[in-house]
């Protein structure tokens, strides 16, 4: 991950508060709202590159940049560099990768043309509107009520023993507002499951007309949907046809 660039006027700031004014790395972090950590790299960078104050008057932004972050484009202009949208969209569909993270990576490619955050994902989001849609849902108030687990685990370590245990990640998001409600249990299996189902419905404050899941475990649907109202049928790879007493067949990955 790319570390976040500070801004060529903080820098500035930062230099002068240490080499001019002498104020420790905790006074320098209060005063400009800067982490320890960054303050140290920077202050670190300074000393590697036998910087003094006051620093030239012919040190511009542009090669001040080029100093703090050599790998980056330091070419000072008025325009913006455009990110190339489709790529930040397709780079969003990874784990782990947020918004937050590939502006950090474009600023510090483009230290003195980029965009600020607030700007970076206002584009983003008109660049979306302008594609083509494949489809679009429409969620009434109260009707849908969305649940999975998410993939990734979270640690959760024994702070007596040490021991660490990966505890199972609960989403459930309200299809109209995208009110979410989220929480860890020790497995996916049907007590958990299940009273997982009924906090969220009290933290909503009351139930949707349908909940609807991406994936239920196949032990859970035996137990939901009993052999004697349904049976199942494969039908190709992890494809299952549930057949109920009503008649209705429904096709699902179980």
């Amino acid at each position: 991950m790319a570390a976040k660039r500070i801004p060529m006027r903080k820098i500035r700031e930062l230099l002068r508060l240490r080499l001019e004014a002498g104020l420790s790395i905790r006074q320098i972090s209060a005063s400009t709202k800067t982490s320890v950590g960054a303050i140290q790299k920077l202050l670190a960078r300074a000393d590697s590159l036998e910087i003094t104050w006051p620093l030239p008057e012919d040190l511009d932004d542009g090669r001040l940049a080029a100093m703090f972050y050599p790998g980056s484009d330091p070419t000072s202009s008025a325009r913006h560099q455009l990110p190339d949208w489709a790529t930040v969209h397709q780079e969003l569909k990874r784990k782990g990768v947020t918004k937050q993270l590939l502006w950090e990576e474009y600023t510090a490619q483009y230290p003195n043309r980029c965009y600020s955050y607030s700007q970076y994902c206002d584009r983003f989001r008109h660049w979306q509107k302008q594609q083509k849609r494949s489809m679009r849902q429409i969620h009434k108030a109260g009707e849908k009520c969305f649940i999975d687990y998410c993939g990734p685990t979270v640690p959760i370590i024994n702070p007596q023993t040490g021991e660490i245990r990966t505890a199972q990640v609960f989403v459930a998001v309200l299809g109209a507002s995208n009110y979410t409600y989220a929480e860890a249990t020790w497995s996916q299996g049907l007590q958990d499951w299940l009273l997982s189902h009924v906090r969220t419905f009290e933290y909503f404050g009351g139930v949707p007309e349908m909940v609807v899941p991406d994936y239920v475990p196949c032990n859970i649907i035996w137990i939901m949907l009993p052999s004697s109202l349904c049976f199942f049928r494969n039908t190709h790879h992890e494809l299952t046809d549930v057949s109920c007493a009503d008649g209705n067949i429904t096709s699902g990955r179980f």
